[in-house]
């Protein structure tokens, strides 16, 4: 017979690495599955001054190796391996892996979601040098500097908004002449003097060596390339879920974000999600977190109550 956990964690970002820390914590038999690097998006972010209390060594990846030592000495156990299936429907559910297949009381689903790419040439040459997708996370490396926007969305309009408390200029760039953003937040940005718009463009390419020099831009009416000297370039043509594993399992929005109530559980009994892969408004480090600690807080009532 196999051996059934209380737990299995799929994803190692911030969620999914509370989550194993509270699990634990707990005496609940935990384990965590990554498919990767552990610490998703963070794990990519070299400054991290947001985080509360981490001041110093405020890396993104020395936060993540803090929680994972901290999980790990409470006895979660980690595992590296590719998920290919998921089994949410009987009540002991069924993770199948490259390596082998893993059987629990209950899942929670941490797998996090990635920045869509705009597609420039040299965007990911240059991502963390000036190229950003986080403005809460990179802002005050802007201090008194130029900076672009690319997109046309709500999170584009109201993180150039944002950006207009550090950057000296901030010019949103947009490939069409319409906004699907709020009209209240548009017509504050509009308003704004730091801010500028260019219509109807896009990006072909950031220039620049070591850093972010400028970019090349393209008006998709006329054709007319130009360009623009910029230190910074903030990317938001959107976030993507890392929910295709689950599709039909589970219920999603039309994005493929997961949707749970406020204590992180899902449509199926047994099965939570936490952090970015669900329908949220605020994606960050310390929210992340907090689900994942609610996740497993959830997780152990919900065994307390079934099994």
């Amino acid at each position: 017979m196999s051996h059934i956990y209380d737990t299995i964690i799929i994803g190692g970002g911030p969620a999914g690495l509370s989550a194993g820390l509270y699990a634990a914590r707990s005496k609940m038999d935990t384990i965590l599955i990554e498919r990767g690097k552990f610490g998703g998006q963070t794990a990519t972010t070299e400054e991290l001054e947001n985080y509360p209390g981490s001041i110093e060594d405020c890396t993104g990846p020395g936060l993540i190796e803090r929680m994972k030592k901290q999980a790990e000495e409470f006895g979660t156990k980690f595992v590296k391996d590719e998920v290919l299936e998921v089994e949410l429907d009987g009540k002991i559910k069924k993770v199948v892996c490259k390596k082998e297949t893993y059987e629990a009381k209950t899942i929670i689903i941490a797998t996090g979601a990635y920045p869509r790419l705009a597609g420039f040439k040299n965007e990911l040459e240059l991502r963390g040098r000036g190229v950003s997708y986080c403005a809460t996370c990179d802002a005050d490396f802007f201090t008194e500097l130029d900076v672009a926007v690319l997109g046309g969305g709500d999170s584009a309009i109201d993180e150039a908004i944002y950006l207009t408390k550090f950057a000296e200029n901030v010019t949103i760039i947009h490939r069409r002449d319409g906004f699907r953003a709020a009209k209240t937040s548009l017509e504050k940005a509009q308003n704004n003097p730091k801010i500028k718009f260019i219509l109807d463009t896009v990006v072909e390419e950031a220039k620049g060596e070591e850093i972010l020099e400028g970019l090349v831009l393209k008006n998709v009416k006329s054709g007319e390339i130009s360009e623009l000297k910029v230190d910074g370039c903030f990317v938001f043509v959107g976030y993507l879920p890392i929910s295709d594993l689950f599709k039909g399992k589970i219920k999603m929005n039309d994005r493929g974000d997961i949707i749970t109530d406020e204590d992180m559980r899902c449509d199926v009994p047994g099965v939570f999600a936490a952090g970015d892969i669900r329908e949220k408004s605020l994606r960050q480090v310390i929210t992340a977190s907090a689900d994942g600690a609610i996740a497993a807080t959830t997780a152990e009532k919900y065994i307390e109550e079934h099994f």
